[in-house]
């Protein structure tokens, strides 16, 4: 276990951090060598990422005004951070010190990063599929967590290249690149309808209730102000315009979800960043239960983590499936490739 969870640090350090927080690089590197913290990652359920859910159990304790010297280190919380040698030191003795308060967080929260940005590609892509049909899309989101990427059509857009689109007015204004490729400019000029948006998780984040949204927000990496903002504007959208949000089996769930959906819309089952916490069952289900609906009705899926990590947009009828991959994706929608062929 021990031996498993110093690879899952390294890993962590060398494949998600570079180039996004050096602050959480430079404490896995250590952690991965410390068997104190490693004990206590032991607590983790098996399925969830143990590096975030450490972080952010540490984060929502300090976001949650627990003093300590740890405080100084963290951009989400100083104008100004330390950043010293004395960084690791500090930071476990936050740890040790509320060790118990920690185990409970490891335990019974789980990890649910409600990244809004990845909107940012999700906007084109449902463009690209209402193109194909000309009907309002019916939305089921699988993994949805608050809901944030469900309310895709009521924010603003920017890809580089000075134009915004979406809804201009929005006070959500996600930014994003296109790293290859290139978005076709009719599918970013017109937002099409949406009939009907529906989410379900496991366990649903309600954002009024001031705990559950101070657990997102600790999920956001220390440096990311800008996905930060992203948040809290959203959420407060949310707040404005609630949504249909089931708790449950999502798979389960998916046949008497999409049996309330308009035959007169687009039904299309997404997720992102999802199917990583998925077992190789969970995948599986989730295929044969869509091609159980396209017996009746066409419908998309989109979709990563299933068998890689690009994109993909299936196209499923009568139980047989064409598939178009918009390409890789940044975890946290900073940018993206749009290889789809039209």
């Amino acid at each position: 276990m021990k031996k498993l969870l110093t690879d899952t640090f390294k890993d962590f350090a060398e494949k998600e951090c570079i180039g996004s927080s050096p602050l959480y690089r430079e404490l896995s590197l250590k952690i991965a060598e410390d068997e104190d913290i490693l004990d206590l990652c032991t607590e983790v359920e098996k399925s969830q990422p143990i590096p975030n859910l450490l972080f952010g159990a540490v984060h929502y304790l300090l976001l949650k005004d627990t003093e300590h010297e740890l405080k100084d280190y963290y951009p989400s919380l100083v104008d100004f951070p330390k950043r010293d040698r004395y960084l690791y030191r500090i930071f476990k003795d936050f740890c040790l010190e509320n060790k118990e308060e920690i185990k409970v967080i490891l335990k019974n929260n789980i990890v649910q990063t409600n990244e809004v940005r990845r909107c940012a590609y999700l906007c084109p892509v449902f463009s690209y599929i209402y193109e194909q049909t000309q009907k309002p899309l019916s939305l089921i989101e699988i993994g949805t967590s608050a809901g944030l990427q469900l309310l895709w059509d009521q924010y603003a857009y920017s890809y580089g290249t000075g134009k915004t689109y979406g809804k201009k007015d929005s006070a959500v204004h996600l930014e994003s690149k296109v790293r290859e490729g290139r978005i076709p400019e009719h599918l970013l000029n017109d937002v099409p309808p949406v009939a009907e948006r529906t989410g379900v998780d496991l366990n649903i984040v309600d954002v009024t209730v001031t705990e559950e949204k101070l657990w997102l927000e600790a999920l956001i990496w220390l440096e990311h102000a800008d996905r930060r903002r992203n948040f809290l504007r959203a959420a407060r959208k949310l707040q404005q315009q609630p949504l249909a949000l089931i708790e449950g089996d999502g798979v389960s769930l998916l046949p008497e979800i999409a049996a309330e959906m308009s035959e007169d819309s687009t039904l299309c089952i997404f997720h992102t960043h999802v199917a990583n916490q998925f077992t190789k069952e969970d995948k599986n289900r989730v295929e044969e239960e869509i091609r159980k609906l396209s017996e009746q009705r066409r419908v998309f899926h989109v979709y990563n983590n299933m068998q890689d990590r690009q994109l993909h947009i299936d196209s499923v009828f009568r139980r047989e499936t064409k598939t178009n991959t918009l390409g890789d994706t940044d975890g946290h929608g900073r940018w993206f490739d749009w290889k789809i062929q039209l």
